[in-house]
């Protein structure tokens, strides 16, 4: 639990848009998750495994509540060791570049978002983003070229 708690947080949270749904989502998928360890297929990866019951958590928090918050990033945010201080002016056109993204991301289908989420916010595979989904491969391709091409028309207007 302690190895992917992290992980599955910051997946609900991009899921869910609300960081209390993110923490209930992801404390009861860990309870799923080991509930279901008996069905676990032996030699199969634990963490799309795990990520697939935290997402759908996650989605069913967002249906059920009907809620469509914002998502918001904090790695863009995060300063890295070694990194020189950006100017206050370029400090606010990386955070309005970054609201204007979420934005767009927001306004994706929900399978599209989904997709775009896990694959370059979460950093997964295209195969541990195909597990996490519950979908094949190709699907996340599809997806994810339907909603870059989406992305870069909203955000070229």
């Amino acid at each position: 639990m302690r190895t992917h708690q992290g992980l599955a947080f910051r997946t609900a949270y991009l899921l869910s848009g609300n960081a209390a749904d993110a923490e209930e989502a992801a404390q009861d998928a860990f309870v799923k998750a080991y509930r279901a360890l008996g069905r676990f297929r032996r030699g199969a990866e634990l963490r799309p495994w795990l990520l697939r019951i935290v997402a759908n958590e996650a989605r069913n928090r967002r249906r059920s509540a009907g809620r469509r918050e914002r998502l918001a990033l904090r790695a863009a945010a995060e300063s890295r060791p070694g990194d020189a201080v950006p100017s206050p002016e370029a400090a606010l056109l990386t955070r309005e570049s970054q609201e204007r993204l979420l934005a767009a991301v927001e306004h994706l289908s929900d399978d599209h978002r989904d997709a775009v989420v896990c694959r370059y916010l979460l950093d997964l595979s295209e195969a541990e983003t195909a597990a996490a989904l519950g979908v094949r491969r190709g699907t996340v391709k599809s997806r994810l070229s339907r909603a870059l091409e989406q992305l870069r028309g909203e955000l070229e207007a």
